[in-house]
């Protein structure tokens, strides 16, 4: 005769195995969307050469579902979607504080409040400086290694606010623009962003949530001048840079 108290581990065993399960599919979904590389830009350099420069590769590490997500992991709406919001970024090279236009992209905003709250940024680095052709710093992983994200995906935004694009079907990101990375394809925004620190010309597939502070843009701006690492144009930044904590406030 099966006890109580065997029949209460047979069920947490159970339950144990379909969380497993549930988490190697994840992982098998992030190898599969890794897969996808991000639209690349070809850029000639002086010296004859070519240096691909993409805005990123996004992983889902399946983290962070909680009941306070939407069926499809996104976090339910808790902002005020017609209001500004501040972005503060508390980093060793300096503080960057983002203002955010939650009238424009209250989803995107949504989803950073929401994970600042949970202390998802702090601590993490900012994995790529890319120094040619674009220039833009690329933070928001937790593994810092440019797949990480937060298990769920939100929509692109405000695409049309930088203007039409040109005959070669970019658009310019001007220096302080804060956007969205992504894998190339739609709605698969996570975590991860750049922080434009010089005029650049993308494609315009990459939601642009906000505007950094004049002191944040020269902090990132020192740590684009001091290049990426082993000189290339695109790499981890020589200048090491980690968010050491990270709160989103209304203003």
């Amino acid at each position: 005769m099966v006890t109580s108290d065997q029949r209460r581990r047979q069920l947490a065993r159970d339950k144990y195995a379909r969380q497993q399960q549930r988490r190697a599919e994840a992982q098998r979904r992030a190898k599969r969307r890794n897969t996808v590389i991000a639209a690349s830009l070809a850029v000639v350099l002086a010296a004859g050469g070519a240096v691909y420069a993409s805005v990123q590769f996004l992983g889902d590490d399946g983290k962070n579902t909680t009941a306070e997500e939407t069926a499809s992991g996104e976090p339910k709406m808790g902002i005020e979607a017609k209001g500004t919001y501040a972005m503060a970024l508390k980093t060793n090279e300096g503080d960057i504080t983002v203002t955010m236009d939650a009238a424009k992209t209250p989803r995107t905003v949504n989803s950073f409040k929401h994970l600042a709250d949970k202390k998802y940024f702090d601590g993490t680095k900012c994995h790529r400086l890319t120094t040619a052709g674009i220039f833009v710093l690329q933070c928001g992983d937790p593994e810092g290694t440019g797949m990480g994200g937060p298990g769920y995906t939100i929509p692109d935004e405000n695409l049309d606010a930088l203007g039409k694009a040109g005959a070669d079907g970019k658009v310019t990101y001007k220096a302080g623009t804060v956007a969205m990375a992504n894998t190339g394809q739609p709605g698969t925004g996570g975590s991860q962003f750049f922080l434009v620190y010089k005029d650049s010309k993308l494609p315009p597939q990459y939601t642009p949530f906000g505007t950094i502070d004049a002191a944040g843009l020269a902090a990132v701006q020192k740590v684009g001048a001091a290049g990426a690492e082993g000189g290339q144009g695109d790499g981890a930044p020589k200048k090491p840079v980690t968010i050491e904590r990270a709160t989103v406030t209304a203003k």
